[in-house]
């Protein structure tokens, strides 16, 4: 078995590691409005559920070249954002937001998604996504080494759910009707798959 020290591989190669060993991950669409009233949109696969007591996920989003990305930017700065969870319905539209635009251009835009209007808070959701979660921002946590940080972790907690119909089963959600997505390594995706059970121990 390779034995490797992260400090002695680039920023890539362990990029490659991590998004190649740690898969399935789901993936959070995330809405946010910049400081222009801009409504940005993107793909993030460094996320997941954080505490149900109270709800709360968690986004990793890394820096470029030290500066906050556009969402961080604005979660900073707003204290509010919307995440949705892809699906094989909606897995098109979301890869266009994943190109890189100026931050006053919007991905909702580009990739002709339709926006709907939060109940909880002032930042829109999308239509087409068959989850979406409110969230207010509980902590930012600045990560890196060396003095220099390279990430934001974003705890958000959910002040609103809102489920489609579809996929609703009295308190559940139905998998195979969400249909979710999730990231593997390079430009592969992939559907939930098969299903097994293993009774966990008493």
């Amino acid at each position: 078995m390779l034995s490797l020290n992260p400090k002695n591989n680039s920023e890539r190669e362990n990029y490659k590691l991590l998004i190649g060993s740690i898969v399935p991950r789901p993936i959070a669409f995330v809405t946010s409005v910049g400081e222009d009233g801009t409504i940005n949109g993107a793909p993030f696969s460094y996320f997941n559920i954080v505490s149900s007591s109270p709800p709360m996920i968690s986004i990793a989003i890394q820096r470029k070249n030290g500066e906050r990305k556009d969402t961080s930017r604005n979660i900073a700065e707003k204290h509010e954002f919307v995440v949705h969870i892809v699906d094989e319905d909606n897995v098109d539209k979301i890869n266009i937001t994943a190109a890189s635009l100026p931050p006053n251009e919007s991905e909702i835009d580009k990739a002709d998604l339709t926006l709907v209007s939060s109940d909880s808070i002032s930042t829109p959701g999308i239509k087409e996504a068959k989850v979406r979660f409110e969230c207010i921002l509980e902590q930012i946590v600045e990560l890196g080494e060396e003095g220099a940080i390279t990430t934001d972790l974003l705890i958000g907690k959910i002040v609103r759910y809102h489920i489609d119909e579809s996929i609703y089963e009295q308190g559940r959600i139905n998998s195979d009707t969400l249909k979710a997505v999730s990231r593997l390594a390079g430009s592969n995706y992939a559907k939930i798959g098969e299903v097994f059970s293993i009774k966990r121990p008493d």
